[in-house]
């Protein structure tokens, strides 16, 4: 659980810097960043114990800021104007509000491997990766969904510079999150 510890302060210092805030971008509304918040401080439970809460705190802590910078960096790489944003920034807040549940769900997912780490069974190896494998092919299949609204309200260029930036961001994500997880089996 220690090395879970240290991969989320990792995560975070090293999305903090490979985010860098983009000044002038076309962003999200004050109340929708309130909201944001507001829907992250209310994941963690009373129930929880103090390490998890720690821990909940930081993934929320990393969300948030995540968020923040995605929707900047976003912003800043389309220069839409004030038609298009208004055209743009509702679906993408509904594309990452179905992101973040997906999240809740890989999360969930690396908290199980993290609690099973030191007994892995095949069994369990084999949910676990099941488990991404469909976490990975439902946010696929979120973001063509989302591909498609932003080509139908803004043209197919728009579109696929937001799937390019979306793409880059994601996988930056990704990459960090790997990096952080030990490799099955692997002494601790």
């Amino acid at each position: 659980m220690k090395w879970l510890n240290r991969a989320l302060l990792a995560t975070l210092c090293v999305l903090s810097m490979i985010f860098p805030v983009c000044s002038g971008a076309q962003t999200k509304t004050d109340t929708e960043n309130q909201a944001t918040k507001t829907e992250s401080q209310a994941t963690v439970s009373p129930d929880m114990s103090a390490e998890e809460k720690n821990i909940q705190a930081y993934i929320n802590l990393m969300r948030e800021n995540v968020r923040q910078e995605k929707a900047q960096i976003m912003g800043s790489v389309l220069v839409l104007s004030a038609a298009d944003a208004a055209k743009f920034w509702p679906i993408y807040n509904e594309y990452d509000a179905a992101l973040n549940k997906l999240n809740d769900r890989r999360v969930e997912n690396i908290k199980d491997y993290a609690n099973s780490y030191d007994q892995l069974t095949d069994e369990k190896a084999d949910q676990l990766i099941r488990n991404a494998i469909a976490y990975r092919n439902q946010r696929s299949a979120l973001l063509e969904k989302t591909y498609k609204r932003v080509k139908q309200s803004l043209g197919a260029i728009t579109a696929a510079r937001f799937v390019q930036v979306e793409n880059q961001l994601l996988e930056i994500i990704d990459l960090q999150i790997a990096s952080e997880l030990p490799i099955a089996g692997e002494e601790s």
